[in-house]
């Protein structure tokens, strides 16, 4: 079964901005993902692709401690994390659930429909790391 952001609020009329916790939480949850384009394409061990969908919840967890949103915005975040957390804990107990991270993709992508973050569109710096090795 594939699970999607389906849970998201309506996009607002005028994005939320995020708290520096919501924009870090992202970026470490959405660079995990990214990573996970090599596994999906069968170029990363399922060691590794555990790290990342670890790596992802861990991100989730912080934003859910860290992030302080008026209610409205906060309904919208919970509805891409939840999924997004979901995502993660599916590839972790079976890693050949490999469109697990297509939805962690899925959810990722509803962000910036209802957050202003500057800089997310910017692509982040590429660094090539062996996939190998946890």
């Amino acid at each position: 079964m594939r699970l999607a952001a389906t849970t998201a609020a309506s996009a607002p009329v005028k994005r939320w901005t995020p708290d520096t916790s919501l924009r870090d939480g992202m970026r470490r949850a959405y660079a995990a993902v990214d990573e996970l384009r090599h596994y999906e394409m069968g170029h990363m061990s399922a060691p590794m692709a555990v790290d990342r969908a670890t790596t992802v919840e861990e991100a989730v967890t912080f934003m859910f401690v860290h992030c302080k949103l008026a209610p409205e915005p906060d309904a919208a975040l919970h509805g891409i994390l939840a999924p997004l957390m979901s995502a993660a804990q599916a590839l972790k107990a079976d890693p050949k659930k490999v469109g697990a991270v297509a939805d962690m993709r899925a959810a990722i992508a509803h962000y910036p429909q209802y957050f202003n973050d500057p800089g997310w569109d910017r692509p982040a710096p590429v660094e090539h790391v062996m996939h190998d090795e946890p």
